[in-house]
């Protein structure tokens, strides 16, 4: 293990004074909601946050909603994590409060993702040197090694307050650099709750593919929020989540030995059920491995859930503005027999699927 560390370490220095070896530099963030674009002046906000003008870059989808019109993004994968394609449009039924809707919309494809990697760094659990300030090292540099050129992607991390490392950018030698920030832990809270509603907060008007990529303890000290605030915030918000939980096999060793109480097993149990809620309420996914092994198929696992993707739009059936959260469930169906659909694979053997999107939404209140 501390050849290990020194071997992370060298590559720390290594990304710190090289950077990526592409040419190209550039520091921009997707379009916001609303704002439009004349074509002799191409400017757009780039910061998080903050309002700053740059080119637009080329090929990030823009798509456009209004209170009247629902859009959810859906993706359908196999028991290995694998995105499924090529489903038509009528084997898609959507449940809104238990009352089918009307698709209006429909679309399929890959784009580049837009991803803001919120990483819990507290004296809590990451000492320095400590075995989950090496696996979350891990976790974040590996994530980042699997994003392609165009990908956009900024840096969050929390102890008692979220700090931005780096905004979103293509510059992965930026995206490096705010990761060599993150050697010495300085406090010993992980307020969770409080970093995730302001991250999703500030990407909720960023149009296109978004999500958060947390990984985290899922464990929360001293957050001003509670759990049932975070999640309506959550909710409104509506970027997906997508958590990898830490210390799985730490905390089995612990426990299989007696060193870990009660109340300290219990507290880790609800943490890992506070990463699946959030997770599951924004359309996202929650991993918990317990072996290094299992980074890279989750890594793909995510990318396959964030890059391809089914679009669907359609204006609700209550367009009551009553502020209300109305629960959304995606179906896949025989339009023929009103059955679950049955999808094969290419040896015609039945195959399970998970449906991941969002859990709802919440309605706009009317302004008196």
């Amino acid at each position: 293990m501390v050849l290990a560390w020194a071997i992370l370490a060298g590559l720390c220095l290594s990304y710190a004074q090289q950077g990526p070896t592409s040419s190209k530099s550039e520091t921009v963030a997707p379009r916001k909601k609303g704002e439009t674009v004349e074509a002799e002046q191409p400017k757009i906000p780039t910061k998080f946050g903050k309002k700053e003008e740059s080119e637009i870059p080329g090929g990030l989808p823009t798509f456009r909603s209004d209170v009247n019109t629902v859009q959810l993004d859906v993706a359908v994968l196999d028991n290995k994590g694998r995105f499924i394609p090529n489903i038509p449009r009528g084997n898609f039924r959507v449940l809104e409060d238990g009352v089918p809707q009307q698709v209006a919309g429909f679309n399929m494809g890959e784009a580049p993702m837009t991803v803001c990697l919120v990483i819990e760094f507290s004296n809590l659990f990451q000492q320095y040197w400590g075995e989950t300030w090496y696996q979350t090292l891990t976790a974040a540099y590996g994530f980042i090694e699997t994003l392609k050129p165009e990908d956009y992607v900024a840096v969050v991390a929390y102890d008692l307050r979220p700090e931005i490392l780096s905004d979103f950018s293509t510059d992965r030698r930026a995206t490096h650099e705010a990761m060599q920030r993150l050697r010495i832990a300085a406090y010993s809270e992980s307020n969770l709750y409080d970093a995730l509603v302001d991250t999703a907060e500030r990407m909720s008007e960023i149009e296109g593919r978004k999500s958060i990529v947390l990984i985290s303890s899922g464990m929360d000290t001293f957050s001003k929020l509670t759990f049932d605030k975070t999640r309506r915030a959550l909710q409104t918000h509506g970027v997906p989540i997508y958590a990898i939980g830490l210390m799985q096999a730490l905390r089995e060793w612990y426990d299989a030995r007696g060193a870990m109480g009660a109340i300290q097993r219990l507290d880790f149990l609800q943490a890992d059920n506070q990463l699946r809620t959030f997770t599951k309420e924004t359309g996202g996914q929650a991993f918990f491995p317990r072996f290094y092994g299992e980074f890279p198929s989750i890594f793909n696992a995510i990318s396959q859930a964030m890059r391809n993707q089914y679009t669907l739009a359609y204006q609700p059936s209550n367009q009551a503005k009553d502020g209300k959260f109305r629960k959304i469930k995606v179906e896949l169906v025989n339009p023929a027999t009103n059955e679950p659909l049955k999808i094969v694979d290419e040896k015609g053997k039945p195959m399970k699927y998970t449906i991941v999107a969002k859990a709802g939404y919440t309605a706009p209140r009317e302004v008196e």
